[in-house]
């Protein structure tokens, strides 16, 4: 047995384990290795698991965006079917049936992206909140798990940064859920896009005015979607969104995985100094 194999045979060993003391998780995938022998997906899918940063808005919500919008722009050769649902936290999509739908569509050759702790951390919501060293880390063991039983690809992705800045600098709050993708990352073997560290960087570089654009901040009037104005740093505008995206398909294309290949090497779409006006690519 080569190396990497006991490391791979290790990981689904240590998924299986971690997968047994769940209570709060009903997960009926097994460990076992996808059949070599499976048919080859023609389209593959990238499903997105997640929240509002990462949702689809409909045109009367503009210029909100997520982040999910725009990464199909630069996936050559996929489909991408965006899940992501405003206010979710891995609790309430579990508990609302959304993963086992993800779970149930799954296909070999496809992958999920996911991204939660924006209102895991919300301690105000009890059907959203999940402390990160206990019930996050369980749910997320069990995605994985889950994902890889239907020969599927999990990628695990940090959670957005918020436009939260002090003394000058953006900080990280969720410092505590990222840690703990970062930590199933390695204990698992799982591809990580550390969107966390790259968005904050990103918006740290531009400065706190500058990175407002990014966000919903706008005067009473500008947009029909909000007649009052907004000063939002949590959610994104479009441009904000296609940025993010971009940052995505950056951490997308470094993972040893299928779905980097198909990362276009033309970012327009996502680097373009204009807004669209809407979610389309261009």
């Amino acid at each position: 047995m080569t190396h990497s194999s006991a490391r791979k045979v290790s990981s689904r060993i240590g998924l299986c384990l971690a997968l047994a003391a769940l209570p709060l998780v009903s997960c009926t995938a097994t460990m076992e290795a996808a059949p070599t022998n499976a048919a080859p997906v023609a389209v593959p899918t990238v499903y997105l698991a997640s929240d509002s940063t990462v949702a689809d808005y409909k045109p009367d919500r503009y210029p909100q965006s997520g982040w999910g919008s725009f990464i199909g722009c630069v996936l050559d050769g996929v489909r991408v079917d965006n899940r992501a649902v405003g206010g979710r936290s891995t609790r309430s999509f579990v508990n609302e049936d959304r993963w086992n739908s993800i779970r149930t569509s799954l296909k070999p050759g496809d992958t999920v992206l996911i991204q939660f702790a924006h209102n895991d951390a919300n301690k105000e919501k009890a059907e959203r909140y999940v402390a990160p060293d206990t019930a996050y880390r369980q749910y997320l063991v069990s995605f994985i798990a889950d994902a890889r039983a239907t020969g599927a690809t999990p990628i695990l992705v940090t959670p957005v940064t918020r436009h939260n800045f002090k003394d000058g600098h953006a900080v990280a709050d969720f410092a505590a859920y990222s840690a703990v993708m970062r930590d199933l990352a390695k204990q698992y073997d799982v591809p990580l896009v550390d969107l966390e560290t790259a968005s904050r960087h990103y918006i740290d570089t531009m400065g706190e005015n500058a990175s407002n654009s990014l966000y919903l901040h706008y005067k009473p009037g500008e947009y029909p979607a909000f007649p009052d104005g907004i000063g939002d740093d949590t959610h994104f505008s479009e441009m904000g969104a296609r940025r993010m995206a971009n940052l995505v398909a950056d951490g997308l294309a470094q993972t040893d995985t299928t779905l980097a290949s198909h990362v276009s090497a033309d970012r327009g779409d996502l680097t373009r100094a204009t807004a669209v006006g809407s979610k389309a690519c261009h």
